[in-house]
């Protein structure tokens, strides 16, 4: 059994279930529907599908960062046990709340000078965050050291892709990644662009498409040109939705068609309350790993 404990933000976009089966530890971001606070405790305190109808009919959302303090409580428990901990932040491309987690790191290296915490920046974002922390969950299991594990993360944090469309445009028009007018006649026009994570973890616009059938097309021929191995591709694919199931199981459906290696093996989950306060319902997120992300 490691001595040390892998940990991450809620904003992997994972199951619950997943964190105990793979022993991963999470902290909890917030976030505000209806001008009230819930924690972003994967889809316990309201679930998915209440969440994307409340935003549907218009309701507003804003989400809160982990803040020291709530860092400091989530560590520390693992520190007087004994345990060094290695934890892997939501993109500063995104949030800053990897600013909160070093606070929190120099405050318990302090306290705790024979221990280890580890803080690195994933800049990844939703289950292409979640398909890190799960590569680091295997590479635990087979044996790497804290440090080893650290360093592994830093060489290839880049090397997991992420492509990403929407339906419904209001949801980026509103977070500024597209302007008003462009947003106006692009739903007008059914434009739904692709977009992906750059190599400073942030969300850039690549390609502006028409229909949804095309743009899923697209997304999938990005994961043919930039998957390790290309159509051989035989490593882990997430997806992750926002109240569109089916436009999901198209995108996998499509991935098994074109990379015969994953056919029937491409994990959907939901995108949580956080990233989704701010892409929308009716976004799909294709991950996987491929070559280092550019600009």
């Amino acid at each position: 059994m490691s001595d040390y404990i892998i940990s991450c933000c809620s904003t992997v976009d994972m199951p619950r279930e997943y964190f105990e089966k793979r022993n991963i530890a999470f902290v909890c971001f917030h976030f505000y529907i209806g001008n009230k606070m819930y924690v972003d405790d994967l889809g316990k305190s309201i679930s998915f599908n209440d969440f994307y109808d409340r935003m549907a009919k218009g309701e507003e959302t804003k989400t809160s960062q982990v803040n020291v303090d709530e860092y400091i409580n989530h560590f520390e428990k693992f520190m007087q046990a004994g345990k060094d901990v290695i934890h892997l932040c939501l993109s500063s491309g995104i949030s800053g709340t990897i600013n909160s987690a070093n606070l929190a790191r120099d405050e318990l290296l302090n306290r705790y000078p024979d221990r280890k915490l580890i803080i690195i920046d994933s800049l990844a974002a939703s289950s292409g965050y979640g398909l890190l922390i799960d590569r680091l969950a295997d590479l635990r299991d087979e044996g790497l050291s804290i440090d080893e594990l650290a360093d592994y993360t830093m060489k290839n944090r880049l090397k997991v892709q992420h492509w990403f469309f929407t339906s419904d445009l209001t949801y980026l028009i509103r977070g500024g990644r597209v302007g008003k007018v462009s947003g106006f006649f692009g739903n007008m026009l059914n434009i739904c662009p692709l977009l992906n994570v750059n190599d400073e973890g942030k969300l850039i616009p690549r390609f502006k498409i028409r229909t949804k059938k095309k743009v899923i097309e697209a997304c999938v021929e990005q994961m043919v040109i930039h998957a390790q191995g290309g159509k051989d591709y035989k490593g882990k694919c997430f997806i992750s939705q926002a109240r569109c199931l089916e436009d999901a199981k198209a995108v996998a459906d499509l991935v098994g068609e074109k990379i015969p290696a994953l056919k029937g093996n491409v994990m959907i989950n939901d995108i949580g309350t956080t990233i989704g306060a701010h892409t929308g319902p009716g976004t799909v997120a294709l991950f996987f790993f491929g070559d280092d992300r550019t600009k």
